[in-house]
C-alpha cells in the first residue's frame, strides 16, 4: 500500500493527515480501480489512529463507509 500512496503524492503519516483518510482513498481508487477495497481505507484510519484495522468498531467503519459514499445496502 505504501508504493500506492506514494504514487498519489502521499509520502508520510503527515502527507495521509493532510488529505484525510477518505481522500486518500477516493485518490486510491480513481487511481487503481477495482485493486483497492474498502480494508484499505480501514487500514488508513487505523494508521492514523495507531492501532490494527481490526481493532476499529463497527461504528467507525461505519462512519467512514458513509464518508466514502461505500455503504453497503
Amino acid at each position: 500500500m505504501a508504493r500506492m500512496l506514494a504514487e498519489i503524492g502521499i509520502l508520510c503519516e503527515a502527507d495521509l493527515r493532510g488529505f484525510g483518510v477518505v481522500e486518500a482513498y477516493h485518490r486510491l481508487k480513481f487511481r487503481f480501480g477495482r485493486h483497492v477495497t474498502i480494508l484499505a481505507l480501514y487500514a488508513m484510519e487505523a494508521a492514523v489512529r495507531g492501532c490494527d484495522w481490526r481493532a476499529l468498531d463497527t461504528e467507525t467503519k461505519e462512519h467512514l463507509r458513509e464518508q466514502a459514499g461505500q455503504n453497503r445496502r
